[in-house]
């Protein structure tokens, strides 16, 4: 039977078991190949555990590997594996990761702990090392499956105590292996908060130690700020701009004697940053229902008002921003209005704006809203525009800090952006630098706040009431620039999670595609297009040579493989050199569609079967391939297969001669040494290249070269015409007008 006191240990605490279903993790290119998990770590955790488990498979292309595993707090991490640039005005924290490696063993796991952690959206992205660039003919070879599965363990606390304003709160800590923890919530337009910790007492005495910690952890940076109390004396720390609107957690543990009991009190006080009063708040509304009449936002785009910014019931703040005028404040809000788009683009427009002023008396506030959690998979752009002729002093700046949770309230005496557990973004614009950007990639869920303030460089009082108008610009975008000229913008998934990633193309790199290290020149990409496009030319040849021997469906045939291969390609350059006659899809599954049925006609022509068998398979096969290529265009057996059929029937046929001829089939040794060989060794070269030497970075010269090969074979590999016809007969046929046209009876006969 279990006791009160362990029965109460019990009902303290909650434990909870969250998984996702396992992934196969690819090697690294891009975004896109890592895997993303995204997890809710539930309100009042102390506890957080994750099991990483990961696993190969058996087979020996399954070598040793390091998979990484990246842990962000609010939104997806942003990571840099490749080690590329960002673009210039990005702001990037590197994330927190760590290694597991797959060597020997088929499997290894591995646990991350986190205490206290931070409630609200928590993700893990994982992923092998840089990808080695060489192409993998689907079905040709194995990948080996390197699986990862993250699970989720929490311990949550139930019934925290709870801090109340002003409201002393005794507690005792029973033991140091359980410490007391404890909540607090912080009320909008907080200025600061003071906790103080006092009377503390030791099994009756007053020689205590205790450590406090304030706020919660956060990924890949933690600001969790600690206080020690030794002795007798009172201990206090003050929190400039603590989270807005949110619980504070605050764990408190005993650093003293083993078994010793040590009770103490808690407060907790705060001050607020009054916002003004102005009519601001008639304007917002005057000019929203102006703007409602307008179709900017009745054409049936979602616009959501953030609010504005009202009075709060907190005590002024201390003679720091206050005046005797009871009307006084220290900040001014800007009602802004959020006007979503699309998935993860958002545009936010400031009533009354673009332009605002910006004063050196007290703060101008903006608040962002994007705490929908779908919106930290885009990239946050903030661009500020001061007007010149509206800056009254020459060697004024207008400073603005871009933070999450809370507003940076103390611009005119720090010029910092720190909060209490956030460090904001800063922007500066002046007479000499106009205009300021900030790009902010995966932004965490949260309300986010611009301030602004003009700061003099001698002081405040330098300023005499000075102001700017400063237009903002805030929008939130998928992908930055839409990943620029060479990058394509892709919108990845996870569970209904949706966000955003750069694919970049001809060597460039970078989060926004922005890497110009190992970019390719417009004059290569131009001699990539010209090699991918006029080596299709090399089916002239072969083109001319069916023409000749009067085979016009195989003629047909190349020409058509050799059209859509040659635009297909211009198409296809990653670069600027490109054109596009038609949808791109359409041109891929042209070419795939013309190189397999112009093997499939190739190898038919040579098996000398009956003309009515012949086109009954030329068209019958060329069914079958559109079919599978429908259902797998990159599959290795669409070509494989025909191929090997269309061989088989070749060969039936080439034993059915010999036999009736009592002759090896062809004859003639010639049409072995100077045909045949020849055209089969360039078949099989043309293999091997398109199966084993493509890469990445080759892919122009060995696929044109594959072009070149293929094109060849065909030329050598075309049977001659019929004895009984004469050279480009079709063209006597085309003239035949009225006259009766011999039905030239097909032989089988030896060739020469």
């Amino acid at each position: 039977m279990l006791s009160p006191v362990t029965l109460c240990l019990y009902l303290l605490y909650i434990s909870e078991y969250f998984s996702q279903s396992a992934q196969k993790l690819s090697f690294y290119g891009w975004y896109g190949n890592a895997k993303l998990f995204r997890f809710q770590v539930p309100e009042d955790t102390i506890l957080l555990r994750w099991l990483l488990q990961a696993s190969k498979g058996k087979g020996p292309e399954c070598t040793s590997t390091e998979i990484t595993i990246h842990f962000s707090y609010g939104a997806p991490p942003v990571i840099n594996p490749l080690g590329t640039q960002f673009p210039s005005n990005a702001t990037v924290r590197p994330s927190y990761n760590l290694t597991m490696t797959l060597s020997v063993t088929l499997q290894n796991s591995t646990f991350v702990n986190i205490t206290t952690p931070a409630a609200g959206d928590w993700f893990i992205a994982a992923h092998l090392p840089q990808a080695a660039g060489k192409i993998e003919v689907k079905g040709f070879s194995t990948p080996c499956a390197y699986i990862f599965q993250p699970d989720m363990f929490v311990l949550r606390f139930v019934d925290v105590p709870v801090l109340q304003p002003d409201t002393p709160l005794q507690q005792t800590i029973a033991s140091p292996a359980r410490p007391l923890h404890v909540k607090i919530f912080i009320p909008e337009y907080t200025a600061t908060m003071q906790f103080t910790l006092r009377s503390c007492v030791v099994n009756s005495t007053k020689a205590c130690a205790i450590r406090v910690v304030l706020g919660s952890i956060m990924l890949p940076q933690s600001f969790q700020k600690t206080l020690s109390c030794k002795g007798t004396e009172d201990c206090s720390l003050v929190l400039h701009s603590p989270p807005w609107e949110k619980w504070l957690q605050i764990m408190a543990e005993n650093l003293g004697t083993p078994n010793a009991s040590v009770s103490f009190e808690m407060i907790a006080s705060f001050t607020a940053c009054k916002p003004g009063s102005t009519n601001s708040f008639l304007n917002f509304y005057s000019s929203l229902n102006q703007n409602q009449s307008t179709p900017a936002l009745g054409g049936g785009r979602n616009a959501s008002t953030l609010g504005m910014l009202g009075n709060t019931t907190l005590p002024a703040v201390g003679a720091a921003n206050n005046v005797s005028n009871p009307g006084t404040f220290c900040l001014q809000s800007q009602p802004v209005i959020r006007e979503d788009l699309d998935i993860a683009s958002v545009r936010f427009r400031v009533i009354n704006g673009p332009s605002i002023p910006v004063h050196s008396e007290f703060l101008t506030l903006l608040l962002l809203n994007l705490n929908t959690g779908m919106d930290s998979g885009g990239t946050l752009v903030v661009n500020l525009l001061l007007n010149e002729t509206s800056l009254s002093i020459g060697n004024a700046s207008v400073f603005a800090c871009v933070s999450a949770a809370s507003p940076v309230l103390t611009l005119n005496t720090t010029r910092n952006c720190s909060t209490a557990f956030f460090q904001g973004y800063p922007l500066k614009v002046n007479a000499s630098s106009t205009e300021a950007t900030l790009i902010i990639p995966y932004p965490e869920t949260d309300n986010w706040f611009l301030s602004l303030q003009l700061i003099c460089p001698w002081g405040q009082g330098e300023c005499n009431k000075a102001k700017a108008k400063v237009t903002i610009s805030i929008y939130l975008t998928p992908c930055f620039d839409d990943c620029g000229t060479y990058g394509q913008c892709g919108l990845l998934r996870r569970h209904g999670y949706l966000y955003a990633g750069c694919s970049c193309k001809a060597g460039w790199g970078g989060w926004s595609c922005t890497d110009n290290t190992k970019a390719q020149s417009v004059g290569s990409q131009n001699l990539a297009t010209l090699l991918l496009t006029l080596s299709n030319l090399m089916f002239l040849p072969a083109i001319a040579i069916a023409l000749y021997h009067c085979y016009l469906v195989e003629a047909s045939v190349y020409t058509y493989t050799m059209f859509f291969s040659t635009f297909y390609h211009a198409c296809d350059q990653p670069g600027v050199a490109v054109m596009c006659i038609m949808d791109y899809d359409t041109l891929q599954y042209c070419d795939f569609l013309g190189s397999v049925v112009a093997i499939w006609v190739t190898i038919l022509c040579m098996a000398r079967v009956k003309k009515i068998l012949k086109y009954v398979l030329f068209v019958l096969g060329t069914l079958l391939i559109a079919m599978s290529l429908q259902l797998d265009r990159r599959g290795i057996w669409n070509m494989m297969g025909p191929c090997l059929f269309a061989l088989i029937i070749m060969i039936m046929a080439w034993v059915y001669h010999g036999v009736k001829r009592r002759h090896c089939y062809p004859t003639s040794w010639k049409r072995w040494v100077f045909y045949l060989i020849p055209g089969i060794t360039l078949a099989f070269v043309a293999i091997s290249v398109y199966a084993f030497m493509e890469t990445n970075d080759n892919y122009y010269y060995t696929h044109s070269i594959w072009h070149i090969l293929v094109a060849s074979s065909v030329a050598f590999l075309l049977p001659p015409h019929d004895k009984h016809k004469k050279p480009w007969a079709w063209s006597q046929k085309l003239i035949c007008r009225y006259q009766i046209c011999k039905n030239d009876r097909e032989e089988l006969y030896v060739v020469t």
